[in-house]
């Protein structure tokens, strides 16, 4: 019996290392996460076990108790959120990239529109027509948009006719599909898709610099989870961010 429990003790670090990682990260990160999710695979760790959603979902997902390792959000908000929660390691809290804020268009109507006060946008919704966008209520997009809007005049016209999304992936396929004829994104997820065309760039001064803060799960605080980190501040990891569109301070 003794000897079993030794060997039982002595492969429990090597079992919760071969299980990997839990990150729950904002679904504007998607793509560039597999990304590296695989060159972490690659470098001889377990595999990843990712989950993407709005920020606001994921964060109260773990203050409910969900087991993750790494929460990576699209704004401080969220991630201030846990923090005064004391449900993060406080000491590996970091911002790791930026952002821009796009008005796009389906890709089969594109046009180029000067983003600045006085923009008639309900004109280019035409009658009936809805502005996609994640919910400004609780997705940092939506937030982020709500900002510039209101910076530019234009947020008191525009807010009945905005078509909520769950969150910035959802707000894209609106307008892939056609459903709204624009919609408020990230660059990065702009760029990924071939069925959107970026009309314009909001000014970087009309709304909060667009932040991604990382951090490790005070409840799943492992070595491995302090490892992933630091490997996504490293220059391979920085490189594929910057593949997929991202700001890397």
């Amino acid at each position: 019996m003794r000897l079993l429990l030794l060997v039982w003790l002595l492969l429990l670090p090597l079992a919760a290392h071969a299980q990997g990682l839990t990150v729950m990260a904002a679904a504007s990160l998607t793509d560039a996460m597999r990304d590296i999710g695989q060159k972490w695979s690659e470098a001889g760790h377990p595999k990843l076990s990712l989950s993407f959603g709005s920020s606001s979902s994921l964060a109260r997902q773990i203050e409910q108790g969900a087991p993750v390792n790494l929460f990576a959000s699209a704004d401080d908000k969220w991630m201030d959120y846990l923090a005064t929660r004391g449900l993060i390691a406080a000491d590996s809290r970091v911002s790791l990239l930026g952002n821009d804020l796009v008005l796009i268009t389906p890709a089969a109507q594109p046009r180029q529109i000067a983003i600045a006060p006085g923009l008639d946008l309900l004109s280019l919704l035409g009658p009936g027509g809805r502005l996609a966008v994640g919910d400004p209520a609780h997705v940092p997009v939506g937030l982020y948009a709500q900002q510039a809007l209101q910076k530019l005049g234009l947020w008191a016209a525009i807010e009945p006719r905005l078509a909520r999304t769950e969150d910035v992936r959802a707000a894209l396929r609106f307008v892939e599909r056609g459903e709204a004829p624009l919609g408020i994104v990230y660059a990065t997820d702009a760029a990924i898709s071939k069925g959107v065309s970026i009309a314009g760039v909001f000014p970087a001064g009309s709304h909060e610099p667009i932040s991604y803060p990382f951090a490790v799960v005070k409840a799943g605080d492992t070595p491995e989870a302090r490892a992933l980190i630091a490997f996504l501040a490293s220059p391979p990891a920085r490189a594929i961010f910057q593949s997929r569109g991202f700001r890397t301070p």
